[in-house]
């Protein structure tokens, strides 16, 4: 975690400009990201701790922390470092996974990319929970993202997927609106 505010504050000096590159100064500052995220609930805590890490284990191990997180909404933001509508969008999942993420769960899947490259990404553009290594789109057919990039995808508390959106979220408040409807 403390790497990740480290991070959260260098991105925050940093200003980007129109591109399709997420700002650097997407993040909130580190003490917006403790405060925030200060007395979530224990399996919520426990993929803060894992923010930023790209992990392994396949559809299995995205399966096993579906499982875990039954009771909460989840929120998955299937990416990769080479999509330019992923990392248009990317800033919104930085944001919105501090603003809920004492109540909503996020994970992310980096698919058909490269561990090398996702992490130079993760790098520079931290998020406040973990990606899952998907370089054989296993993991994305789990929650049928295998088609689009970026896809997102809705599980209610019930550990039920309720929402698949492809493509891009065009602005922060559309995503916001379908974190609201669906994630829930």
């Amino acid at each position: 975690m403390r790497r990740l505010l480290v991070a959260l504050a260098c991105a925050a000096l940093v200003a980007g400009c129109g591109s399709s590159e997420p700002s650097k100064s997407a993040g909130p500052g580190p003490s917006a990201v403790r405060t925030a995220l200060a007395g979530s609930p224990p399996e919520l805590g426990r993929l803060h701790a894992q923010a930023n890490r790209l992990l392994g284990g396949g559809a299995r191990a995205f399966k096993d922390r579906l499982r875990k997180l039954r009771g909460h909404p989840v929120v998955v933001n299937k990416w990769a470092s080479w999509c330019g509508p992923c990392r248009s969008e990317f800033p919104f999942f930085q944001r919105l996974s501090v603003r809920r993420g004492k109540r909503v769960a996020f994970l992310g899947v980096d698919a058909n990319d490269n561990d090398a490259a996702a992490r130079r990404f993760l790098g520079q553009f931290p998020v406040t929970y973990p990606s899952y290594s998907d370089p054989d789109l296993k993991v994305s057919a789990v929650f049928n993202g295998v088609q689009a990039f970026p896809t997102t995808a809705f599980y209610g508390p019930n550990g039920r997927l309720s929402y698949v959106h492809q493509g891009a979220y065009p602005t922060e408040r559309k995503l916001s609106e379908d974190i609201d409807r669906y994630a829930r």
